[in-house]
Order: structure tokens, then sequence, then C-alpha cells
């Protein structure tokens, strides 16, 4: 994983980097995640028959490979069952709601798995980043958030938070191939340059992300996604007791 000489990276995301060097055959990742796809279909059974509610958000800079990763989960399942909720910019009414109302509003019901493609968190990272928040609202998001989601929790919500590290390098040979491409010109934004342009101000803003929101009820997973056949078959969707960063 390239992340050049930044020295804020926390222990949690340095260490195991390793996992993202290696390269995946295309063999091993479609059994692999063959796999994985039969075990989702077992917990889409279970969740339908118990009535669970799961939310799953992935968070991570642009072109982490969230919407890969996202499809791969999805793509075997039923999605009346396995939802996928990717909000655009919040409309002139939604700026004037309570900054989770619209994401609350599309919670799981029994016997649903809601998957956010980016979600609440855009607060701790692209509006702090892009100054579409001011300091106190993005320090009072940062107050708040533990014990929201310990609400969400305590409520019977599995909540699963999923942050997809990407190096410097291998974003901007992303980029480049977005823009070479005609058929991937549509992922690629104003916005997406300008983060990349911003990658130590999005590092330090994870950084405080982690440190504030990482929680025994609510845990951050790190994935390494420089390679992303490697990277999706380390997804684990578990509830771990005892960290609050865990490396998949």
């Amino acid at each position: 994983m390239a992340l050049k000489n930044e020295s804020s990276i926390p222990d949690e995301v340095r260490a195991k980097a390793a996992h993202a060097k290696a390269k995946m055959k295309p063999k091993v990742y479609e059994k692999e995640l063959h796999k994985l796809q039969v075990e989702l279909c077992r917990l889409q059974d279970w969740v339908k028959e118990t009535g669970e509610r799961i939310i799953i958000l992935f968070e991570g800079r642009d072109a982490a490979g969230k919407g890969g990763t996202i499809k791969a989960i999805t793509e075997r399942v039923s999605p009346r069952i396995f939802r996928v909720v990717a909000l655009p910019a919040p409309s002139n009414r939604e700026k004037t709601e309570m900054f989770m109302q619209r994401y609350i509003e599309r919670f799981p019901a029994g016997g649903e798995i809601i998957i956010f493609d980016r979600s609440w968190y855009n607060r701790a990272g692209v509006e702090y980043v892009m100054g579409f928040c001011t300091e106190a609202q993005h320090q009072r998001f940062l107050d708040l958030c533990p014990p929201i989601e310990k609400y969400i929790v305590d409520g019977g919500i599995r909540l699963i938070k999923i942050w997809l590290e990407v190096g410097q390098d291998e974003q901007e040979r992303r980029f480049k191939a977005r823009i070479n491409d005609p058929l991937r010109q549509w992922k690629l934004s104003p916005m997406d340059l300008e983060s990349y342009r911003r990658w130590y101000d999005y590092s330090r803003a994870r950084d405080m992300m982690f440190k504030t929101t990482a929680s025994k009820h609510a845990p951050w997973h790190v994935v390494h996604s420089d390679d992303k056949k490697t990277g999706s078959p380390q997804l684990h969707f578990t509830h771990p007791e005892s960290h609050s960063v865990q490396e998949d």
C-alpha cells in the first residue's frame, strides 16, 4: 500500500498493509468470492427468518472500490432483502433538516439489510475537508456520533462499518484509467480530482474520525483495497467485542 511518508497514519491502518501487495489470481478470486456469496445467501435466509435488521456502511477515499465491492456482495442475493442506498447531495429542503434525518429514514425494517454507499460519515470526510460544513458542525458530529450509534445498536440494529483503504499511487492510477476509458468517465467528477489534491487533508480527517467514532459497539473494519481481488475476500461480517478498529 503506497501511503508515501505520511507520519499521521494510525498504527491500526498501517499494520498488515502487506496484505494489499499480494496479487490474487483470477481463478482463486472467483473461487473465494463464490464461497462468500454462498455465505451471503445463507445470511439472507437467516435475516429473513429471524427478522434481523442490519446496516453495512462503506466509507473510503474516492476510487477505493466501494461500488465494486457492493456489486460483488449484492449480485447473488435478493434486492428485496439487500438494499443499497447511495444518497445524492442534499436538496435545499434536506439541508434544513437534522443532519442524520435523511439517513435514518432509510434504516432497515425487520428482515432487511441496508448497504450505505457512503453514509452519515460524509460529515467527517468530504463535507469537512471541502468546507461544506463548519468546524463547529464537524466537531459536533464527532461528539454525537458514538452515542447515536450506541442508540442504534441498543435498538436492535446490527451496525457494520467498513473503511476501504487505498494508497495514493493506486488512487491516481484508477483516476487516470477513468479519464482514458469512455465507459468509466462518468465516475470521475471535479470533486474526485480535488479530493486527490487534498490527500493529506483527507488523511487527517480519517484519523480524527477513527479516533473519535471507533467504539466497542460500532468498530471500524479496515480493508486494504489496492488490490481489489485481495481486498474483497477479506470482508468478514462479524461484530467484534474487543477492538475498536479491526484490520480485516
